[in-house]
């Protein structure tokens, strides 16, 4: 295995609770950000349980003013967190998508260096993990460490 990370430092994490779970909503957020020219990195949504949901995404620190500008615009309840100041790290390899527990391993380490992961995002080939700028150091050191013994 030769695992590459890849850190992207200057990310605001976004968070908007009590958003309209339907498909066609969330589709116009992201369009409306998209003509805002702002580029999304990590997009998660929680488990729809009602016609509610949370939406957590990220973007780069310098989208930020221009994002609460579309945030205020928002009606109803919908409750926004925002974090700038994050960094994401992305751990890439080919090899992982065949190797069962590559990413408890990644887990484990972070978990042990008491390190708080805001977000993680996968595919078979790549996790990446949002972290706070007073997490980044530790987080990186162990996920280093972490690959150099797999």
């Amino acid at each position: 295995m030769d695992p590459k990370i890849i850190v992207t430092e200057n990310i605001t994490l976004v968070s908007l609770h009590d958003v309209s779970a339907g498909m066609s909503h969330i589709a116009g957020i992201f369009e409306k950000i998209a003509d805002m020219g702002v580029d999304v990195n990590i997009i998660s949504i929680s488990p729809i349980q009602s016609d509610l949901t949370s939406l957590t995404f990220t973007i780069n620190d310098e989208d930020t003013v221009k994002l609460l500008q579309f945030v205020k615009s928002f009606s109803g309840d919908v409750k926004p967190v925002v974090s700038s100041g994050n960094y994401i790290i992305s751990v890439i390899d080919e090899n992982m998508e065949n190797h069962p527990g590559f990413a408890s391993k990644i887990f484990r380490a972070l978990a042990e260096s008491d390190v708080d992961v805001c977000t993680i995002a996968t595919s078979e080939i790549q996790i990446s993990m949002l972290v706070t700028e007073a997490d980044f150091n530790s987080a990186y050191e162990s996920i280093t460490n972490c690959l150099n013994n797999i």
